[in-house]
């Protein structure tokens, strides 16, 4: 298993995350996730977006700002559903993990 193969579903909730507090952009994403300690290629999240997007749990729009055009994604009530249970599950985790529970 490569370090991909174990945070890429971590990233994916980051995402679920930010997403459902505002919409999100692939450039500005990236940059949130860096500060995280995550260093992801376009190459590498735009497929995640994607994928988010064709399971049902974001869903996007373009949106124009002068000259520039960007895709945002909105998490979606799918997507709300899917992170409220994954909390559930990283609690869980986490108590066995950190807290030795």
């Amino acid at each position: 298993m490569t370090d991909k193969d174990l945070y890429g579903g971590l990233i994916r909730l980051h995402i679920l995350h930010h997403a459902a507090e505002e919409p999100v952009f692939g450039l500005g994403i990236i940059e949130e996730l860096r500060r995280h300690g995550y260093d992801l290629s376009p190459g590498t999240l735009y497929p995640m977006l994607h994928g988010l997007e064709k399971k049902g749990y974001l869903s996007s729009r373009h949106e124009r700002s002068g000259r520039r055009e960007r895709r945002l994604y909105d998490i979606t009530e799918t997507g709300r559903i899917a992170l409220a249970d994954a909390k559930t599950k990283l609690r869980e985790l986490f108590g066995e993990l950190i807290e030795g529970r």
